[in-house]
């Protein structure tokens, strides 16, 4: 199972960061399948590549160490495929998404982490 995960600080009110997370999978091509205030869960659509790489992400928001404006989003981006080679479809998504949240218009990037 390929799995790689990141975490992102950001400046935005907490009140909006569920619809503007929501807003920025779904404008990557992701279903959203469940949300909760602090708790996302997109897929990718099946049709364009085999069932055993579609991605899941998950996106936990940490509402233990919000400051003010400051809020730590957690993501685990998974699938089942066995990542034989480093640049894999799972890490494609990866490597896309993490680009998308870090140049994002909706909030100010404070800081990121990839593992």
């Amino acid at each position: 199972m390929a799995r790689y995960t990141c975490s992102f600080v950001i400046s935005v009110p907490i009140e909006h960061i569920q619809p503007l997370v929501i807003q920025l999978l779904q404008e990557c091509g992701l279903d959203v399948q469940y949300d909760t205030p602090d708790y996302i869960m997109a897929r990718e659509i099946p049709g364009n590549i085999p069932f055993s790489k579609l991605v899941t992400v998950e996106v936990l928001v940490d509402k233990t160490t919000v400051t003010g404006t400051e809020v730590r989003v957690n993501i685990v981006i998974k699938n089942e495929e066995l990542p034989l080679q480093l640049n894999n479809h799972c890490r494609q998504v990866f490597d896309f998404l993490r680009q998308e949240i870090e140049n994002s218009r909706n909030w100010q990037l404070i800081e990121s982490i990839s593992e």
